[in-house]
């Protein structure tokens, strides 16, 4: 089926050749009555059923031409979806503008709502999306249909568009505590600050790590240990430069796990106030906090390939605690996250 184009500002205007049409199964029925009614109208020479029956042929003939004219010259935009996670909806947001004199009757969309709209005027509907794909996915086309007036025919077109939403990995359920980026002697302060101000209280709570011999019990998770996963110790101090470091390394399993418990610490971090940084393969993000940095990280996760996973470069165990330089303006999808923010 041939497809409306649309300009470069992303509108498009059904035009006469792109617009189909069929009858419906209400259609199908009327149409099969007139032929019965017609057939005993001739049969018995009844002069005022052979004049109902072609007054009514001609009621829907008039309601098929109406409906093919009801898409006739028809713009449509749509515009981008706001970035969603992997599982939800993206929800885009259709317009339907009537640059002509006369009042568009019945329109829908496939999957969306309908709308009518008058002479000269616009509206906006919903359109939902269900994002099964990590990474940037495209609408690309849209069907519009209408029954208008009678619902005998069924007209539709087929509309192309630029549209796009950026799909975030899903998040897990929950994920181990990230790791903290801090020196030794950071580590130290921290430490004595913990043993000077036992009491202190969760305000100075920064973050959580396995647990390594010589910690003090004081120090030890025991909720978490209760759940059977393993000893964890709880990190205090005063120094606020201590930072998360999430590392595509620290987690096992295929790429889309790993990814899913990455966004799930962005998340925990950035509910947390915490200064984090993210690193995937070749990709270092610096330690930030706030809403532009989650954002710029969430597209990073979401638009990391495939190949970024490879496990003899970047494989599951290895230390990501080593420093490497911010290569953001090396990585091969640099140029996106640098738009981002």
């Amino acid at each position: 089926m041939r497809r409306n184009p649309h300009d470069q500002q992303g509108v498009t205007r059904i035009g006469a050749r792109r617009i189909y049409i069929l009858p419906t199964r209400t259609g199908v029925t009327f149409g099969a009555m007139l032929f019965a009614t017609l057939l005993g109208s001739l049969n018995y020479q009844n002069n005022l059923g052979l004049l109902l029956t072609f007054l009514m042929a001609g009621i829907a003939l008039l309601s098929m031409h109406y409906c093919w004219y009801n898409l006739l010259g028809l713009s449509v935009r749509c515009a981008d979806a706001a970035p969603t996670f992997r599982g939800q909806s993206a929800r885009f947001r259709v317009e339907f503008w009537n640059q002509s004199g006369r009042r568009h009757g019945e329109l829908c969309l496939r999957g969306g709502e309908c709308a009518e709209v008058a002479a000269g005027r616009h509206v906006e509907i919903d359109l939902s999306v269900s994002a099964d794909q990590r990474g940037l996915m495209r609408l690309e086309e849209l069907l519009i249909e209408t029954r208008y007036p009678l619902g005998l025919f069924r007209a539709w077109a087929l509309v192309r568009t630029p549209a796009k939403v950026l799909v975030y990995p899903r998040p897990a359920p929950q994920a181990p505590p990230p790791g903290l980026a801090i020196t030794a002697a950071q580590r130290a302060n921290a430490l004595e600050a913990a043993r000077d101000a036992p009491d202190q209280g969760a305000d100075d709570y920064i973050g959580a790590r396995a647990y390594r011999d010589g910690d003090s019990p004081r120090q030890i998770d025991w909720k978490v240990l209760a759940r059977e996963r393993g000893l964890v110790t709880k990190q205090f101090g005063a120094d606020q430069s201590a930072q998360v470091q999430l590392d595509l390394r620290q987690h096992p399993g295929d790429l889309e796990q790993r990814l899913s418990l990455l966004t799930r610490q962005v998340l925990d971090a950035d509910a947390r106030g915490l200064r984090y940084g993210l690193r995937l393969g070749p990709l270092l993000i610096p330690s930030g906090r706030g809403e532009p940095h989650q954002r710029r990280c969430l597209e990073a996760l979401a638009r990391c390939p495939a190949d970024v996973a490879d496990i003899s470069r970047f494989g599951a165990g290895s230390d990501p605690s080593q420093s490497a330089p911010d290569i953001t303006s090396q990585s091969p999808f640099a140029g996106t996250l640098r738009g981002s923010t």
